[in-house]
């Protein structure tokens, strides 16, 4: 028998409200609503359930709560709808309520039976005495199933009759997400399936025209991710970088000179008061120079010759100004030496270009100011003060050998920052030139000592060394993608065997060129080039730091380098995924730049205040499940979902997840697995201590 629209509702009935705030709407539960499964919605499902969905009849549609509790009240009366028989005594009976959160709204849409358009927010609510009523199947599918461009399907929604899960990719990536879990909780996999399932969409719509014209790079500290997409699958290109690689893998190279001047100074821990400024000017003077490895043409060297004139003229005048040549006499000395010592040195190479001049002036003003004193049966060498006159015929011979070189230049070279190419042991050597022309070879021995240490390190210099010679396209065509991603939609970046005196230098400098490398982009073709930047381990890498230590080290500038890509990343098509286990040990800055969120089993007290932080007050309730979620099940809310809804993540087969697997200790012990199939683990120590000492 079928059931007039307003006998349908009816039936659906579940309680009355009671209570009604902006965030909060009590309910009584009718003494007939069901106990633990509605049979009257569609189908057969739990109910009451916390999370769940109801709704609440206002205007022309639908207020639609989540549950966040549910209760029992004791009450001296029934209050039950219907007549009563009178005749009948009536004992005190317990009430049941339950509390809800206003989620959003649904609609029936104009002209079409039965289709629902939900939509964030509440335009009103109900009064008190409204009914409240079990969503239908469709109904309960069109709030979970809800949103525009849903192109990507990730999972299940359990609490919403096996509902599809889908989003829109532009949401997704374009303003930053955080997969966030414990470990063992399914958070790697979800951040495998999300790169493939959003690659396998595109490339589905594309109807097998070429691959997606898209960028996803995933730095991986573990290493994990080369199982799940280092297979040889025709539709998923992946290039895959690591220190050590195998058959089919490329070696990772991030050249020293991409290095900034703030890396070098943290890598270096170069203090700020004097090494730093050396450091920068050795930067700009190197890079000036000799470009790559190729033997430099005669107008190349003059150039070189012309640049350090120049650099020599400005500095000279700029003690003869401030008076450094009588106030600071000894240094300004020694300073002169060092000068006199690198032209006799040039004066060979360049007989013609009127260095001779120079040297005489710088030795008659050496001489007539240079004395000696003995202390401690020692002898101490000092200069006097230096006259104005012998310090313009100085300046005077510097300018008529600029004049026959082409004039003065009066940059010292590219600025420090930019990527032009040079040998790290060039840098080096400039540096002690410095020291020596500036006297603070004892403030400078521990900088250079360090640079050339970690230039004789083989494993770090396979990495960050020049010995590949690969250029700033190259390299832009292979870590980022070349035109329309034909070599690869997908990048991982194996940081797994990096040294670590250099990974957090390697991961800041990656993020930060692929980041300047699409500001240009922009800036260039007036466009954005949309790419994704996964984070694995994000806690390593974007740590919170504070903000009162003057010299930063490398964990702080690649934090530092993250935190500009999360507040401008979005403007220049970079999107950023932080996968982590600890959020409480993440970047405050970061975090809240992420306007989505994917949120697994998270047991500690820390990481969950963390995150009941970063949700609007009425969705903490949601969040209460962190600490019992199964594995594979996870609460996605933010910008990318319409409401914040459970999900049960689609399954990746095995050899599409990543390497993260629990140890199987018992199998390892007992020799065999539970189908009875045989275990085996040797140690064979050899070929690792081989690999290990690069026999």
């Amino acid at each position: 028998m079928s059931h007039t629209p307003f006998a349908h509702a009816e039936s659906l009935r579940i309680g009355t409200v009671e209570f009604v705030s902006p965030d909060e709407v009590k309910v009584l539960l009718d003494i007939e609503a069901p106990d633990s499964v509605a049979l009257n919605a569609g189908g057969v499902r739990p109910f009451p359930r916390v999370n769940g969905y109801v709704l609440l009849p206002v205007d022309d549609g639908y207020l639609v709560g989540q549950i966040e509790w549910l209760t029992i009240e004791r009450s001296a009366f029934p209050k039950r709808r219907g007549v009563q028989d009178f005749g009948l005594i009536d004992l005190p009976y317990p009430l049941r309520k339950m509390s809800l959160n206003p989620v959003g709204t649904l609609r029936n849409q104009s002209g079409r039976e039965e289709r629902y358009v939900f939509r964030r927010g509440a335009d009103a609510l109900p009064s008190v005495g409204s009914a409240v009523l079990l969503p239908t199947e469709k109904q309960l599918r069109s709030i979970v199933e809800s949103g525009e461009q849903r192109r990507v399907r990730i999972g299940t929604s359990p609490l919403a009759s096996n509902a599809e899960v889908r989003i829109n990719p532009d949401r997704l990536f374009g303003r930053h997400l955080a997969v966030l879990g414990n470990t063992g909780s399914g958070k790697s996999c979800s951040v495998a399936g999300l790169i493939r399932w959003s690659l396998e969409a595109a490339q589905s719509q594309r109807k097998g025209r070429d691959e997606p014209n898209a960028r996803f790079v995933v730095l991986d500290p573990n290493g994990e991710y080369a199982r799940a997409f280092g297979g040889t699958e025709p539709n998923l290109k992946a290039r895959i970088f690591k220190v050590s690689p195998n058959v089919g893998e490329r070696a990772l190279q991030v050249p020293l000179w991409f290095w900034n001047s703030s890396e070098w100074a943290s890598f270096t821990q170069a203090s700020a008061k004097m090494q730093r400024p050396l450091l920068k000017r050795a930067l700009r003077e190197v890079k000036a120079g000799r470009v790559g490895d190729a033997e430099p043409t005669v107008e190349e060297k003059k150039l070189e010759l012309r640049r350090y004139l120049s650099s020599t003229l400005i500095t000279v005048q700029r003690d003869l100004r401030s008076g450094a040549i009588k106030t600071d006499e000894s240094k300004f000395g020694f300073r002169l030496k060092a000068i006199q010592d690198d032209l006799e040195s040039k004066s060979g190479e360049f007989p013609d270009s009127g260095l001779g001049p120079i040297t005489d002036a710088i030795m008659q003003s050496l001489q007539a100011t240079f004395n000696t004193f003995e202390k401690n049966g020692k002898t101490i060498e000092f200069y006097r003060a230096f006259t104005e006159a012998q310090v313009i015929k100085i300046t005077d011979a510097l300018n008529t050998a600029l004049r026959g070189l082409g004039g003065i230049i009066y940059q010292d070279g590219p600025d420090e920052d930019v990527p032009v190419a040079f040998r790290g042991a060039d840098l080096a050597d400039h540096l002690q030139l410095l020291s020596a022309q500036e006297n603070v070879s004892q403030f400078l021995d521990f900088l250079i000592s360090r640079i050339r240490t970690f230039l004789s390190d083989t494993k770090i210099n396979s990495v960050v060394g020049d010995s590949g010679a690969i250029t700033l396209k190259q390299w832009l065509d292979d870590y980022v993608g070349g035109p329309d991603a034909t070599q690869g939609e997908l990048v991982i970046l194996d940081l797994s065997l990096v040294p670590t005196e250099v990974v957090h230098v390697v991961a800041a400098v990656t993020a930060r060129m692929i980041f300047e490398s699409l500001q240009r982009y922009r800036k260039l073709n007036a466009m954005v080039l949309p790419t994704v930047l996964v984070m694995e381990e994000a806690h390593t890498f974007i740590k919170r730091y504070k903000d009162d230590v003057e010299n930063y080290d490398a964990a702080t500038i690649c934090c530092q380098v993250f935190e500009r890509i999360a507040r401008e990343g979005r403007k220049f098509g970079l999107g950023l995924v932080l996968a982590s286990q600890r959020p409480s040990e993440l970047s405050p800055t970061v975090l809240s730049q992420c306007n989505t969120f994917l949120l697994h089993r998270i047991s500690n007290d820390r990481d969950q205040e963390i995150v009941h932080r970063l949700v609007p007050d009425n969705l903490r309730g949601l969040l209460r499940e962190l600490p019992s979620l199964p594995s594979q099940n996870a609460i996605l809310l933010g910008w990318a979902s319409e409401l914040p809804v459970l999900v049960k993540i689609d399954d990746l087969p095995k050899t599409q997840q990543p390497h993260s697997d629990d140890p199987d200790f018992w199998n390892v012990w007992t020799g065999a697995d539970e189908e009875g199939n045989i275990v085996e683990r040797k140690a064979d120590w050899t070929p690792i201590a081989d690999d290990w000492q690069g026999k």
